[in-house]
């Protein structure tokens, strides 16, 4: 049963429990299968139309039909046009209605030849990539819900995957929202929650690491298609109106401990995707491929060759699987024409007999040509990392003026515990502050940029990690969440509990602002990230599975939902028909929530 969220624990693991116990035929309806089942003999298998009933996609009398009006012509009939009315359950119906309406979100009436398609021209409500825009910086200009009244937010619908630890953020665009499981895709009504569509595929046997456990980030949307990577390592395009598998690329060129776990980033006519394995023995890389076609323009590995740059930082034998994973979305520049891609840790991890030097181009940033994939410029955060410290957090692109000069600036709280600004169109390092109370592995950034090492394996454990962060211009204050923890320091320093803080730091001066304290940090290892917005509020999972709102300016407590259950990933805020959203993946549970 739900109650008010606002006063009443929502037993979120007794739903999904329920619908993980429903038999097949129970969950909720697929709009494309049941159109199959009962439309497609006069509408045709494509909704293209045939000899007993028109078309019913990109049909510019149906582009402007809201899901309401589409279910009641389906459920009332047009006995005059020879279309029998359908007594369906309202679930089925509404399904239904959603699935015609997908096939006609980017269709409208066009000036001249009557229809025109739209599918490249967003809504401003809507989020788009993986972090809501090409900067990864989480922060909405939607506020039409505010610190004044995001105490009324409700839950306005569930949509549950078979899969307990989502790590997905949904996507919207034209009133569909896309989400991920394990070699999972959905298209969902983003008003009600319906199944639209769904594509899947077995998981991969063999797999190591967060593949083997079907982790992924999430989709890109270019156009009519869905990109999607599978758990070994495959990108897909998927049509948006159907789901159906237009085009299918392996990415890894030769069998390696690849995996794939993270969402595409779209940018202009080609999508790029990175893939995991580190952990296990990869030579990492990021892929372009031709988003139309799906052709591969251009593949820059993050671990050199023999005789190839960066090459001379491997002291050893040649770093065939040296690690430097890419498993986290990149950001992309428009003014500068610029990638920033994040690079993990070298293999093997805490094993380094082998591979003296800096280990170039692991925990690094990398800033590449998107048309070419060539090195414009790198900063690496860890050299010579013996602590799993990848540089997989969020590169987040701002402009500032900062110091008193107007700045194009990347920022980056690493998991090495030291919280970076760099200037994003050369590299440059304007400043590296811890955002820890300890910090011991080095002693200070010095000016060029290189740590000044104290002890390799000191403190800390994880300082940062993959969730999403966010820059508010109001504020001018940097958002994330941190962990407090390290164990067995080679200093002689006592354990830390493992507690979580969501921090805000003011970027001239690397200083913690304020601060929230994480309850029962110690006992859930998992991360979520952070959405700001417009509307001076701060969206946040806690590790406990609370997921709250607190006031931009200062950290204080505006709204909460209890979910129970283990949240892992980060939220999105969207408008469709007028209305802002929120929704984050808690559990196995995509939620919604609306004033």
């Amino acid at each position: 049963m739900i109650r008010d969220p606002r006063g009443v624990l929502l037993k979120i693991t007794m739903v999904a429990a329920a619908f993980l116990l429903l038999p097949a035929a129970l969950w909720p309806a697929d709009g494309r299968k049941l159109f199959r089942e009962r439309c497609a003999g006069c509408h045709g298998s494509d909704a293209r139309g045939s000899g007993k009933g028109p078309g019913l996609a990109g049909n510019p009398r149906l582009s402007g039909q809201s899901v309401e009006q589409l279910r009641d012509m389906v459920q009332r009939g047009a006995p005059n046009a020879g279309m029998p009315a359908f007594d369906l359950p309202p679930e089925e119906l509404d399904a239904v209605a959603s699935y015609v309406r997908s096939l006609n979100a980017g269709v409208t009436v066009g000036p001249a030849a009557g229809i025109q398609d739209t599918w490249g021209k967003p809504e401003p409500g809507d989020w788009l990539t993986y972090n809501g825009n090409l900067s990864a910086n989480r922060y909405s200009g939607l506020k039409q819900i505010h610190r004044g009244n995001v105490g009324g937010l409700r839950l306005k619908w569930i949509f549950p995957i078979p899969y307990y630890g989502l790590e997905v953020t949904p996507l919207e665009a034209g009133g569909v929202m896309y989400v991920t499981g394990p070699n999972q895709v959905y298209a969902i009504d983003a008003l009600t929650g319906n199944q639209i569509w769904k594509y899947s595929r077995p998981q991969t046997q063999g797999l190591d690491g967060d593949a083997s456990l079907g982790t992924n980030r999430g989709v890109a949307i270019r156009d009519d298609k869905v990109f999607y990577e599978t758990d070994n390592a495959h990108l897909l395009a998927l049509s948006r109106a159907t789901g159906e598998l237009v085009w299918e690329k392996t990415m890894p060129e030769e069998p390696q401990h690849y995996g794939g776990t993270m969402a595409p980033l779209v940018v202009k006519d080609t999508v790029i995707a990175g893939v995991s394995g580190a952990d296990e023995g990869i030579r990492g890389f990021i892929a372009c491929y031709r988003a139309e076609t799906g052709e591969l323009l251009w593949r820059h590995w993050t671990v050199p060759r023999k005789g190839e740059r960066g090459s001379e930082t491997w002291q050893g034998s040649e770093p065939l699987r040296g690690g430097g994973s890419t498993w986290l979305t990149g950001s992309y520049d428009e003014a500068t024409d610029t990638l920033y891609w994040p690079t993990g840790n070298p293999f093997p991890d805490g094993d380094d007999r082998d591979r003296g030097g800096d280990n170039l181009f692991t925990n690094c940033i990398l800033a590449l040509d998107p048309r070419t994939g060539e090195l414009k410029w790198h900063y690496q955060f860890t050299p010579h990392d013996v602590r799993d410290r990848d540089a997989t957090e969020p590169p987040v692109l701002v402009d500032a003026t900062y110091r008193g000069k107007p700045r194009k600036l990347l920022l980056h709280a690493d998991r090495n515990g030291f919280f970076y600004v760099l200037d994003r169109t050369n590299g440059e390092l304007l400043l590296a502050r811890p955002f820890l109370r300890r910090v011991d592995w080095a002693a200070e950034i010095a000016p060029d940029g290189r740590p000044r090492v104290t002890t390799p394996k000191g403190c800390p454990d994880d300082a940062a990690n993959w969730s999403s962060a966010a820059f508010s211009p109001v504020t001018r204050l940097f958002y994330f969440l941190a962990l407090e923890e390290c164990t067995g320091s080679p200093l002689g320093y006592p354990d830390q509990t493992g507690q979580r803080f969501l921090r805000a730091l003011n970027i001239e001066t690397g200083k913690i602002v304020w601060e929230v304290p994480q309850p029962e940090a110690a006992k859930a290892k998992t991360w979520s990230g952070v959405l700001a917005t417009a509307g001076g509020v701060v969206f946040y999972g806690k590790p406990n599975g609370g997921f709250e709102a607190v006031d931009e300016r200062d950290g204080k407590a505006l709204w909460r939902f209890e979910t129970n259950v283990r949240m892992k990933a980060s939220p999105m805020t969207f408008e469709v028909q007028g209305k802002q959203y929120v929704a984050v993946a808690a559990g196995p549970n995509i939620l919604c929530f609306g004033l």
